[in-house]
């Protein structure tokens, strides 16, 4: 029979060997992940170029279009600039005429009825002394 030191040496034994066992099936899973890991890597190394690539064509895209627009908005300011100065030359033109015409016609109308009035009160003084 064993004795008490061998029983437990058997023991110790079994013991490390289910440690060594575990440590084992760790250590080929950790292995699996650090390539799996090193795949990934190696992939995205491979797609950043191109991503860059891509990225740096539509930031110049971008930068024509926007030189782009401030060239139209430069043009719509200078257009809306050359509308504010027929608007005012055309305000010019035309206002100081219809003035002087509306300031016309009022006083015809006045002087007309003016000299209505004074027809009909000498027409009823008429009527009045006759």
């Amino acid at each position: 029979m064993l004795t008490g030191g061998e029983v437990a040496a058997l023991v110790a034994a079994v013991v490390w060997a289910v440690l060594a066992t575990f440590l084992c099936v760790a250590l080929v899973k950790l292995i699996k992940l650090i390539n799996e890991t090193t795949k990934v890597v190696s992939e995205l190394g491979e797609r950043t170029p191109p991503l860059l690539d891509d990225v740096a064509s539509t930031v110049e895209r971008t930068q024509n279009s926007l030189e782009r627009v401030e060239e139209i908005t430069a043009n719509v300011q200078a257009s809306s600039e050359d509308v504010s100065t027929m608007t005012a030359l055309t305000r010019s033109v035309f206002t100081g005429p219809l003035v002087k015409v509306a300031s016309f016609s009022y006083a015809l109308r006045r002087v007309l009825g003016r000299r209505k009035a004074l027809a009909v009160m000498r027409g009823s003084r008429r009527k009045a002394d006759g």
